[in-house]
């Protein structure tokens, strides 16, 4: 190991040896992790916060403790319990992943990146990170708190995405031999609650000395973005048809946006504002209500209208089910239709 490796890495680990956060899916110093739960939390923290996280993790892993208790499980109970955490691909490539573990590696997870990159939802960034953390495999494992360390650290000014290889490179020359595993964590602590995107405390970062964007006087001008393009806007309706306390949810199909996920009935998402035309045909009395409901998605941002109506008690069949309003949180509605929901039951009460 090279001397600047060496002593980066030194530095970090002895910081992170005294301030590393109590996280419910990290293993106390000394302890061996748990490949599951290390797994599972890097998929749930992808986009999402740890403080969103905590909770939702505590709870998955108290019914689905193990890979085979996950394998079993049934989707739609998993796409339920995945709800307002977004990016519902995700969640199916956990089942997935968790019956591959099953059934092809007899229950015992993979511990390299190459047979772990073999597993469905496994990329780069994920199969790193459980080798290293989990397994204490050296591998070089890149999250944006690591970005930003690392390009502030070299002060590697090329704009992102561009500079993501040239951060990369530079990560594998301070990455150790041992304690992988500690140091991926430790890095991602360090730009999580030091090395932070805006007001570093740099006072405090054990790598100050190492740091060339702190040398240069300007550590908050790194990573450079790259100027966000503004993205399309897709409009559509969504429909409230309710009937005797009971409102009318579906199943969106398997493939798409929010795959699998219960929702409320929608027309499709167009480049112009929709009206009526998709409404169920067993809603009598179809009105448009004073409200709208925004959400944004990765390529486009969407704006729905809504529509509400009653079903009779002789109404046609329809496609889908029948959910108690009053449990309706128990239903697992994406974070778009469970705002839906709430808009409607409010404006469907104000207008009737």
């Amino acid at each position: 190991m090279d001397a600047k490796r060496s002593s980066v890495a030194d530095d970090l680990l002895d910081w992170y040896d005294g301030h590393r956060r109590v996280l419910p899916w990290r293993a106390a110093a000394g302890e061996v992790a748990d490949p599951y739960r290390v797994w599972l939390s890097e998929v749930m923290l992808q986009q999402t916060t740890v403080a969103t996280v905590r909770p939702r993790f505590l709870a998955w892993v108290a019914r689905w403790p193990t890979f085979a208790d996950l394998a079993a499980a049934d989707e739609g109970e998993v796409m339920a319990a995945w709800a307002g955490l977004g990016y519902y691909a995700r969640a199916r490539n956990l089942v997935a992943a968790a019956k591959a573990v099953v059934a092809d590696h007899g229950g015992v997870f993979p511990r390299t990146e190459a047979e772990l990159r073999r597993l469905p939802g496994f990329g780069a960034y994920t199969a790193a990170a459980v080798a290293a953390i989990a397994f204490g495999k050296r591998a070089v494992v890149i999250d944006a708190n690591v970005e930003r360390v690392v390009a502030r650290l070299f002060a590697i000014a090329t704009p992102l995405p561009v500079a993501r290889p040239s951060i990369r490179a530079a990560a594998d020359t301070i990455t150790p031999e041992s304690r992988a595993g500690d140091f991926a964590q430790a890095t991602m602590d360090l730009g999580a609650t030091i090395c932070t995107p805006r007001g570093p405390r740099c006072l405090l970062c054990p790598l100050r000395e190492h740091c060339l964007a702190f040398a240069q006087g300007e550590p908050e001008r790194l990573p450079v973005k790259a100027v966000k393009r503004a993205r399309p806007r897709r409009f559509g309706t969504v429909f409230w048809l309710q009937r005797a306390g009971e409102v009318l949810l579906v199943r969106r199909p398997a493939k798409g946006l929010l795959g699998g996920m219960r929702a409320l009935p929608t027309g499709p998402w167009g480049d112009a504002p929709p009206g009526l035309e998709d409404a169920p045909a067993a809603g009598t009395g179809w009105r448009m209500l004073d409200a709208r409901v925004q959400h944004g998605f990765t390529h486009f941002d969407l704006d729905l209208a809504l529509a509400a109506a009653h079903a009779g008690a002789h109404s046609v069949a329809v496609l889908g089910e029948w959910w108690p309003i009053a449990e309706l949180e128990s239903a697992g509605l994406p974070t778009l239709f469970a705002k839906a929901a709430r808009a409607a039951m409010g404006k469907a009460e104000e207008q009737a």
